[in-house]
């Protein structure tokens, strides 16, 4: 005879798959069972240690086939509701009990600080039923919200890994940070900061202007140096999130940027991402830009007051679709000119021979290494539907940044 495990074990896996299968009836009737706790009081608490215990296997599959933390919790968002981010969050936290903080990447770090990660029950067999307490849902109904995670966990596909799993990283202190690299990014946030507090549109175009010119010239001294010392620098993958509304115009905000700084990107709709492949100093500068530029877009374009079409139809959402597509197109456009400027220029003070072939072998490596993860890519034109606000994300994007092309690569 199953022990009481063994038999919760049985229905939740009974109940994912009538979950994936959309049957609805069976679903209720395995969350019932579940509610009710195979033998009473005590299958509570088994079912309860059962269902956690699931939820942090799944999750340690996740993080090995290339999810980070920050990812599936906006997957769940995305999919179902804010609840079931706050579910994950916590299978998360339960999940890094079991790795020392030394060996955890900073970048996992990081995310965790974000997601306010935190171990607040006091017993394991209790969670769920606490959990359920805390968000205002019955025993059954909190217990359907584990088996959709559980669901939405198990048919994730592989992605790329983009860093070491917990457990994995080299302890801080081995791997110092690039001073030259440190300081740098210190003084393109502080140009950029000034960029989005400012009030007046040349101000935020010339310190927007300026940090892209450091972050070019410091690709270039970069690659120089490797090239130099013979350092094996190589390529590596980022992901950024990008959520509505509007991800179609952030995605391709962020894709020419990426581009500008030698990069490249495409953007995954369904899990509200964009993939970056780069070499690192490129990548950060990338992100940084990025941040800034959606920033200043968002600033001018809630200040732009679309009028109402003909018919006296509320025309806002199409004019900052439109306003914020427009932008990114200008902003790519601005971006090639300012970096190709400080190409031309170091390359007349370095020399052609010198410069030329060191860059191009960057620029392969990003390339093959962009193709080989994404070898079959679509690309979807973005939409552009009101003229007025085109031409005013034209307009306020003169008046602010920098690089691309109009299409969207989307995975």
């Amino acid at each position: 005879m199953p022990s009481q495990r063994q038999l919760a074990e049985q229905i939740i896996d009974q109940a994912v798959r009538a979950q994936h299968r959309a049957d609805l009836a069976e679903l209720d009737q395995c969350c019932a069972l579940l509610a009710a706790g195979p033998g009473g009081a005590t299958g509570i608490q088994v079912v309860n240690r059962t269902l956690l215990t699931r939820l942090l296997r799944e999750v340690e599959h996740a993080w090995r086939d290339g999810w980070q933390p920050a990812e599936l919790v906006r997957v769940a968002r995305r999919e179902y509701a804010t609840r079931h981010g706050r579910l994950l969050v916590d299978a998360i936290a339960a999940q890094m009990r079991s790795y020392s903080s030394a060996t955890v990447d900073q970048r996992w770090q990081s995310q965790l600080a974000a997601l306010d990660a935190q171990v607040w029950w006091e017993h394991d067999d209790h969670y769920v039923s606490v959990w359920g307490d805390r968000q205002g849902l019955d025993r059954a109904g909190a217990i359907a919200t584990v088996i959709e995670v559980l669901h939405r966990l198990a048919t994730l596909p592989p992605i790329e890994k983009v860093g070491p799993m917990p457990g994995a990283a080299v302890p801080a202190g081995a791997t110092p940070p690039a001073d030259l690299d440190q300081r740098m990014l210190h003084r393109v946030r502080a140009l950029l900061a000034k960029a989005e507090s400012t009030e007046f549109p040349e101000e935020a175009d010339a310190f927007t202007a300026k940090a892209q010119e450091l972050m070019a010239r410091h690709r270039i001294d970069h690659a120089l140096l490797a090239a130099t010392t013979g350092e094996r620098d190589q390529p590596r993958t980022r992901r950024v999130g990008v959520d509505n509304p509007y991800e179609a115009p952030k995605s391709l905000l962020l894709q020419v940027v990426a581009e500008a700084n030698s990069c490249r990107a495409v953007w995954t709709k369904r899990f509200g991402f964009t993939t970056i492949v780069g070499f690192p100093a490129d990548l950060d500068s990338t992100e940084l830009l990025f941040t800034s530029l959606l920033v200043q877009a968002t600033r001018a374009m809630t200040q732009a007051k679309p009028s109402a079409d003909r018919y006296g139809r509320n025309t806002t959402r199409s004019f900052r679709q439109s306003f914020l597509t427009a932008y990114a197109s200008r902003i790519g456009e601005r971006l090639d000119t300012a970096t190709e400027e400080v190409d031309r220029e170091m390359t007349a003070s370095v020399g052609a021979a010198q410069l030329l072939p060191v860059l191009a072998a960057r620029d392969d490596a990003v390339r093959d290494a962009f193709e080989k993860q994404f070898p079959e890519l679509t690309h979807q034109a973005a939409a552009i539907n009101n003229r007025e606000g085109w031409a005013s994300g034209r307009a306020a994007a003169d008046r602010a940044s920098l690089h691309g092309r109009q299409a969207v690569a989307q995975e």
